[in-house]
């Protein structure tokens, strides 16, 4: 009885005392975290990049 009285109060909480956000909210929020994807991965690759750089400059210079 335990399980059914914790469902039935998890599907009125959700459908009664959630707020939603607006479709329009969602699609905002899902083009935010698409552009700091790609600013994180483009500083991540330009970092990338740079250590190569310096390593192979430092590995050019040992020999």
């Amino acid at each position: 009885m335990k399980i059914k009285g914790y469902i039935k109060e998890s599907y009125n909480e959700l459908v009664n005392k959630v707020t939603w956000p607006a479709w329009s909210d969602l699609q905002n929020s899902a083009i935010v975290v698409m552009i700091a994807s790609f600013i994180i991965a483009m500083v991540i690759y330009a970092m990338d990049i740079s250590f190569s750089f310096v390593m192979e400059t430092i590995y050019k210079n040992l020999t």
